[in-house]
């Protein structure tokens, strides 16, 4: 089956997308697949795909699906490092790719989400023209399409030109908050203290990160839309915050109460004195 790219593709040639990765389970293999082929078919962009694990999965599986719809993946940047780490350091991988990018603006993605396309340009459109240093391109509230998705559901939605009424077929309302998608201008991303690298595995870290930048004065706003949550099965490092399936969870939870009591003032000097910031500097 291949795409055809007969439309031109939308010119966001300022961003890059950083997707950290690792592939627990098959429907997150065909998450990373399915959300690929749709940000490559439809845009000029570029994206970095740091995947973390012990084996490559996404080079050996998801890459030669790739090129089975695209003749020219230019655009698109895998790093695999190879790690024993059964927690999944999503923070430090985002700092990572967050350091080599070199667009205007960055988008924190995560592997398991689309939105329509709208969405992207207006966040997209709204940093660039210096309207927010920071996007959610997704309203607060039940914007949060919840997609239950299989194999031929997928495969009917990249052979339909993205037809989100496609995904909409097997689809539950649901909540949204702060994770999932943020755009940012990327010089705000690293002033504003970047990935905080003291949060590890799943933690409460979206919402310390939309806590931060908005107490620290910069202008945070939303595209009210919603955003199509592709469902997974959950291992350790994809548990809500709540579970205990993180041996770091306590301490993520102390520090995060501990962020909350700050005002911008100390936001500012905490985040100035941080050790993992000289690494990027």
């Amino acid at each position: 089956m291949i795409i055809e790219n007969i439309q031109m593709k939308i010119d966001l040639t300022k961003a890059t997308f950083i997707i950290p990765l690792r592939i627990e389970s098959p429907d997150r293999m065909r998450n990373i697949i399915t959300i690929l082929c749709f940000l490559l078919d439809n845009f000029d962009t570029k994206i970095i795909v740091k995947e973390v694990d012990k084996t490559s999965i996404f080079r050996e599986n998801v890459l030669p699906q790739l090129k089975e719809y695209f003749d020219d993946m230019s655009n698109l940047t895998h790093i695999f490092e190879e790690s024993e780490d059964s927690v999944f350091y999503r923070m430090h991988i985002l700092n990572e790719m967050l350091s080599l990018s070199k667009s205007d603006v960055v988008i924190n993605y995560d592997c398991d989400v689309l939105l329509p396309i709208d969405s992207y340009v207006n966040a997209y459109e709204s940093i660039i023209n210096g309207e927010s240093d920071v996007v959610y391109p997704f309203g607060n509230g039940n914007y949060q399409k919840q997609i239950f998705s299989n194999d031929e559901l997928v495969s009917d939605f990249l052979s339909n030109d993205f037809d989100f009424s496609i995904l909409e077929k097997k689809s539950n309302i649901s909540t949204s908050d702060f994770g999932w998608v943020q755009f940012f201008n990327r010089q705000v991303y690293i002033d504003g203290g970047m990935e905080n690298e003291n949060f590890r595995g799943s933690s409460p870290e979206d919402k310390e990160r939309f806590f931060r930048f908005a107490t620290l004065g910069y202008n945070v706003n939303r595209v009210n839309n919603y955003i199509y949550h592709l469902e997974h099965s959950r291992g350790q490092n994809s548990w809500p915050v709540s579970c205990q399936g993180n041996p770091y969870m306590q301490d993520n939870i102390y520090l995060w109460e501990k962020i909350q009591t700050m005002n911008r003032e100390q936001l500012k000097s905490y985040y100035s004195s941080q050790d993992y910031l000289k690494k990027y500097k």
